[in-house]
């Protein structure tokens, strides 16, 4: 199998999947607990993509700026700061640190 096949074989198994999701009853969808957990996988699905970005580099883990600067988002979350000002935060702390040549 080439790459361009299993690519038309991802991308019909997606289409299909999407068009099953217009069978699903209406009635399954409006219910809390479907609600919850549509809710639920949104933020766990966000989490995961993070925290893959936070320190992955190809297929190797690497520990660098974005580390630090990940905690001090987190910490101004935490403290509900406005969001612009979470992420000039980040960038910032990322920035000083490969500056000043503590992490690359």
């Amino acid at each position: 199998m080439t790459l361009w096949n299993a690519i038309l074989i991802a991308a019909l198994g997606c289409v299909a999947l999407k068009l099953l999701g217009y069978l699903v009853p209406t009635s399954w969808m409006e219910g809390p607990r479907a609600s919850r957990t549509a809710d639920l996988l949104t933020v766990a699905l966000l989490a995961a993509l993070v925290g893959v970005q936070a320190v992955g580099a190809g297929q190797a883990i690497v520990v660098d700026a974005r580390i630090p600067a990940l905690l001090v988002a987190a910490v101004l979350l935490l403290i509900r700061a406005p969001f612009l000002v979470v992420v000039v935060a980040a960038a910032a702390t990322a920035a000083l640190l490969r500056l000043a040549g503590l992490m690359v």
